[in-house]
């Protein structure tokens, strides 16, 4: 029995997945999804959020390091 592929490989990048999550969105939203595919979107939602917090956490570490442990205030020019 062959194995439909599955849709669970993490984008390449950060933006990657922050524009299939807001995709993934716009149909969870449009309420015509049925019930199976809206409980698998649901899932494939919270993964894709989950990857994004990671790679934001992964460079405000980042740039913890290169500002000497100190977080500064973002001021917009």
């Amino acid at each position: 029995m062959a194995s439909k592929p599955s849709k669970t490989a993490m984008p390449a990048s950060y933006e990657a997945a922050l524009q299939e999550l807001e995709q993934l969105a716009g149909q969870l939203e449009s309420g015509q999804l049925p019930l199976d595919q809206l409980m698998s979107g649901y899932q494939r939602g919270a993964d894709l959020l989950k990857f994004c917090r990671s790679k934001l956490e992964a460079i405000e570490q980042q740039i913890s390091v290169i500002d000497g442990e100190q977080l500064k205030p973002w001021v917009q020019e």
